[in-house]
């Protein structure tokens, strides 16, 4: 009766194991986008920004909520914002307070989005007022 058991609980594990190794993917279903065909570079756009009232939770709020709206101009593929994780490693950094991201297909686009009326209101009356320092990243994937 063990042995049947045994080779009864061998059997499942052996199909369950088996068909969940087996799984199909779709391209959404592993974040297959126009941006990870080959040979479709995107540029990335990385800015940190330090408030001029450091943790100031509101100020970050008000960065996050008004570079949303950066979506809406023209050549922007992409738009992540977010506050920093702290972390215990030397190797971080996480001395800023809100990160963004901006995705572009080439410089051209970067240039639109920097020189947009939207990215300069938001610059003009969010960012001048809030921010001490802003270092920025850009890099082709």
């Amino acid at each position: 009766m063990i042995i049947k058991t045994k080779a009864y609980l061998l059997f499942i594990s052996f199909i369950l194991l088996s068909t969940g190794c087996a799984t199909i993917f779709s391209d959404s279903d592993i974040g297959s986008s126009k941006s990870n065909v080959i040979g479709d570079k995107r540029l990335h756009h990385l800015v940190f920004c330090w408030l001029k009232d450091p943790g100031n939770q509101s100020h970050r709020d008000e960065i996050i909520g008004a570079t949303k709206i950066f979506r809406e101009i023209p050549g922007v593929i992409d738009v992540q914002v977010g506050h920093v994780l702290p972390s215990e490693r030397d190797i971080v950094d996480d001395s800023f307070d809100v990160g963004i991201l901006v995705v572009t297909k080439d410089a051209a686009d970067l240039q639109n989005y920097l020189d947009h009326p939207l990215h300069q209101q938001v610059k003009k009356e969010v960012l001048v007022p809030l921010v001490e320092k802003i270092i920025v990243y850009d890099f082709v994937k």
